[in-house]
């Protein structure tokens, strides 16, 4: 008979590679597994992961999922759906007589990573191609007055067509619905009337806003991914329920936020980037213990490299995104992302020089050394290089096979006439520089420097390479988390409950109608409250921030201000207009007082109080951190052979003092100490590792 449990509550994050569990009981112990994910079912990997939990704790799933009282779950299936197609719906999109080009016009530009100069890139190719772009005999004003009534005979016609040509997903986009709604709403009512099984979702609930190919675009994303999405979120609930589980399941949300699955189900375009959303707060959470707020997340992990720069312990978000060359302009966090990881790909390219990504083993066939690929990846090289261990992998769960490592970097390096080691670093430093790079683009596209902030090293590759990146840089200290291995996992306890709400409203901001925008806000308050109610959660709970988004007359980028709360008077629009103007300083160093200021969009961000958690303590030692030492394994450091150090992470003590170059061993993770670097563990056994010298010099 199993034990009494206590309550607990649980993230997983569900990964390229592996699906993170993190499980937080009472007393403040995490508890971290991991399980290989599966592409074809990730609620395989989801479940497996569950099951190694309660295992642990000695008790059945359902005795387990039991005490569970909040599931966070964040998962990249709908990114992957995006960025693949497999799984993606047949789409379709009803659309204003006459505008249903908008998707191929769009906005006169191109994505942000590709030059406007470049001729080559070939046309986007939209989501729904032209003979399912339906036009329809309907004229709503920027006013919301009504120019031409909703032909609904039209509508019921194109429904009954595309149901035919087996359509299973409708992107419903009128213009101006953003100011009023009447006739999306009653198209989709038609679409639910003829065709039930087919996923709808409309433009103005997606992004009540101007701008027709963002608001567009962003909706016809939504619909392309929104049934494997739909699918996959019942039937995991589905799944969880009738296996025991009674709590409250959670999805993250690109904009660092948590909803119910029912509140997500109509909106799946805002599970884009769920899961490494959550790590930024991770990173704010870790800074805070070290009261340092200028900061730099970076999340390596099996595909990709996340970077987040995070200014005065404020999380980032953006407006403008781009995913597989499509515009989505709902608010995010902002992350950069390129493709380095784990498993990243090594090869020679057509020049005959080495690569490294952005193409991955994934998680399945994984690197060569998991024993069923064949191609070298990074995580080969770092078995070979000595610093993650072939035999306690994931605690030794999984025995890594270091022959199959060598055969997969032999085929590279071979005709690049280097043996095994050889290419192994080569390979090593060439993904430390890649990702090196990107933190450098992200921090000085917005005039910051890398030596002036922490590095918080997250996901599975982050403790083994971090070090390595900030010697590279300069960066003086680096925190490693002890959950960095499920970094993501643990930002989530760190999530608030709550959604974002926007109208546009766009006027010169010293003529803007008070009572207009009081209105507006009042809508997306009561809007707010409402949504929070439904799933048990008093107004009162509820914390209401409002915002508008504001440029100079002329501009075309705006800048998100904070504005007053309660009934606006003309002293709180002109507070907020010298709020943008200090913002827009502080963001691009200049401001112009003399230029007019517009209002674009009102905003505002309901959300509901995080429970309080805390992580338990270690218990104190002294500098001296021998008693952890647990063996030495040949290492090689910039192409030294080095008997290095390996330290078992559960013998550490608060206060211990490592210095590189040496290795800790968790069960999830291994950290690496590099020689320029003396690494203190923290009283909850996080890794700080501080360099040694001058904070101006680089270290190669």
């Amino acid at each position: 008979m199993a034990r009494k449990q206590a309550k607990k509550r649980v993230t997983i994050d569900v990964g390229g590679t592996f699906t993170d569990c993190l499980v937080l009981d009472e007393t403040g112990e995490l508890k971290k597994f991991k399980a290989p994910t599966t592409p074809k079912d990730p609620s395989n990997g989801f479940m497996n992961s569950l099951e190694k939990a309660a295992t642990h704790y000695e008790a059945t799933l359902a005795e387990f999922l039991g005490t569970v009282e909040v599931l966070i779950h964040g998962t990249t299936l709908a990114t992957n759906t995006l960025i693949t197609g497999r799984g993606a719906a047949k789409t379709a999109m009803l659309t204003t007589k006459n505008f249903r080009d908008i998707l191929e016009i769009r906005r006169g530009i191109k994505p942000l990573d590709v030059s406007l100069y470049n001729i080559f890139i070939p046309p986007n190719r939209p989501l729904v191609p032209r003979s399912r772009r339906i036009g329809i005999d309907e004229r709503t004003l920027y006013t919301g007055e009504i120019a031409v009534p909703l032909n609904e005979t039209e509508v019921a016609e194109a429904v009954s067509n595309l149901k035919a040509d087996g359509v299973n997903a409708i992107a419903v986009c009128f213009l101006h619905s953003y100011a009023n709604p009447k006739h999306e709403l009653k198209a989709a009512q038609i679409v639910r009337k003829i065709a039930p099984e087919i996923y709808v979702t409309t433009s103005h609930e997606t992004l009540p806003a101007w701008r027709e190919f963002d608001r567009f675009n962003t909706t016809v994303v939504g619909a392309y991914v929104g049934p494997v999405v739909t699918n996959y979120l019942t039937g995991l609930q589905g799944r969880l329920k009738a296996s025991g589980f009674k709590g409250s399941l959670l999805i993250m949300m690109a904009n660092g936020l948590v909803q119910s699955v029912e509140q997500c189900i109509g909106k799946a375009v805002y599970l884009l980037h769920s899961g490494p959303a959550a790590a930024p707060s991770a990173a704010v959470y870790f800074g805070d213990l070290l009261k340092k707020h200028d900061l730099i997340s970076v999340d390596m992990g099996g595909t990709s490299f996340d970077v987040a720069m995070i200014r005065d312990g404020e999380i980032p978000t953006t407006t403008e995104s781009w995913e597989a060359d499509q515009r989505i302009a709902i608010k995010m966090v902002d992350i950069q992302t390129v493709g380095a990881g784990g498993g990243s790909l090594a090869r020679m390219d057509s020049l005959g020089l080495l690569k490294v990504g952005p193409e991955s083993a994934g998680a399945d066939p994984g690197p060569a050394c998991y024993g069923k690929g064949d191609q070298a990846t990074v995580t080969d090289a770092d078995v070979l290089l000595g610093f993650i261990p072939h035999d306690y992998f994931l605690g030794g769960e999984i025995k890594l096979d270091v022959n199959a490592a060598k055969r997969a970097m032999r085929a590279v390096g071979k005709p690049l006439g280097m043996d095994e080691a050889t290419t192994a670093e080569a390979i090593f430093r060439s993904i430390n520089s890649t990702m090196a790079d990107k933190i450098t683009e992200v921090m000085t596209k917005n005039g910051h420097d890398v030596r002036e902030s922490i590095l918080i090293a997250g996901g599975g590759g982050g403790p083994t390479h971090g070090g390595f990146i900030a010697a590279q840089l300069g960066i003086p200290t680096v925190l490693i988390p002890s959950v960095a291995a499920l970094y993501s996992a643990f930002g989530m306890f760190a999530m608030d409950l709550g959604e974002d709400y926007v109208r546009s409203y766009v006027v010169r901001a010293d003529k803007a109608d008070l009572e207009a925008m009081n209105r507006l806000y009042g809508e997306m308050e009561r809007q707010a409250k409402e949504s929070f109610r439904a799933i048990g959660i008093a107004a009162d709970k509820v914390r209401l921030q409002r915002s508008a988004e504001m440029r100079y007359v002329g501009q075309f980028h705006e800048v998100e201000t904070e504005v007053a709360g309660g009934s606006l008077t003309r002293k709180h629009v002109d507070g907020a207009i010298q709020a943008f103007m200090k913002k827009h300083e502080a963001l691009f160093t200049f401001s112009m007082p003399w230029m007019g200021v517009e209002i674009l969009n009102l905003r505002v961000k309901a959300t509901a109080p995080k429970a309080p958690f805390h992580v338990r303590e270690i218990k104190k030692g002294t500098a001296d951190a021998s008693a952890g030492l647990k063996r030495r394994r040949r290492c090689r450091f910039n192409g030294a052979e080095v008997e290095a150090p390996v330290y078992d992470a559960e013998r550490l003590r608060a206060g211990n003092v490592i210095r590189g170059p040496a290795i800790i061993e968790e069960t999830t993770m291994t950290v690496v100490v590099p020689k320029p670097f003396v690494c203190k563990v923290d009283r909850y056994r996080n890794y700080v590792l501080e360099q040694q010298g001058s904070r101006e010099k680089r270290h190669a």
